[in-house]
């Protein structure tokens, strides 16, 4: 038979517990305090590039387009789509980064399917294909090393990272956000997987070591 004393010690874990959950819970969906480069004296990079002509060079397009494609919420789900692109709202990391391209007028798929063509051997790739190829994170990787501005991979060097900038970690990618921690550690925007409460967050470093650091245009 249980006793009162222990009855009582095991309704206040219980309690406590729910509590920490609440808490958790509440500290996902609470408003991020963010920053700016203002805040840090730090002057925000314009490209003098403008791929598509719409008078917005393409660093403020990509930034601007990577957050239109979040603000539909996609859902995550890894899939293969006849077309290329995902047509059911739904989508995966590879996919902020190739709609925010593609609002600056670079069609990253395309792109990528002929870098392939043109140097198989460099991706490892001998069979190409235009509907997936784009969209793994492994391609990417290779197309930007090729491709893009390489950048400094020290997230502590804070004035290098300028939203609309592309990073790449193991298996994951993401466009730089211009939000900052109170630090100065700029914000991500991205798609990592189905539990994620917000697709622009303090980031950066939680998804692990920077594999490259790109730069557009």
């Amino acid at each position: 038979m249980v006793k009162t004393g222990e009855k009582r010690r095991a309704g206040i874990f219980l309690a406590l517990a729910l509590l920490c959950a609440l808490a958790a819970y509440l500290a996902l969906r609470a408003p991020q305090r963010s920053y700016s480069n203002a805040d840090f004296g730090i002057e925000t990079y314009k490209s003098p590039a403008d791929a598509d002509g719409d008078g917005t060079d393409d660093q403020t397009d990509l930034l601007e387009s990577a957050r239109a494609y979040v603000a539909t919420a996609p859902k995550y789900k890894s899939a293969y789509y006849d077309g290329g692109w995902p047509d059911d709202g739904c989508g995966v990391c590879t996919d902020v980064v190739a709609c925010a391209m593609r609002g600056a007028g670079y069609d990253l798929r395309a792109l990528v399917d002929a870098d392939i063509r043109s140097d198989p051997d460099a991706y490892g790739i001998s069979a190409p294909d235009s509907n997936i190829d784009y969209r793994r994170v492994r391609n990417l990787a290779v197309y930007f090393a090729r491709h893009a501005e390489k950048l400094t991979d020290d997230v502590s060097d804070i004035a290098e990272w300028q939203g609309g900038d592309i990073v790449v970690f193991a298996g994951h990618i993401a466009v730089v956000s211009d939000l900052r921690n109170r630090k100065g550690a700029a914000y991500i925007i991205h798609h990592a997987n189905p539990a994620q409460t917000r697709y622009e967050e303090d980031a950066l470093v939680r998804c692990g070591k920077v594999e490259g650091h790109y730069r557009i245009g």
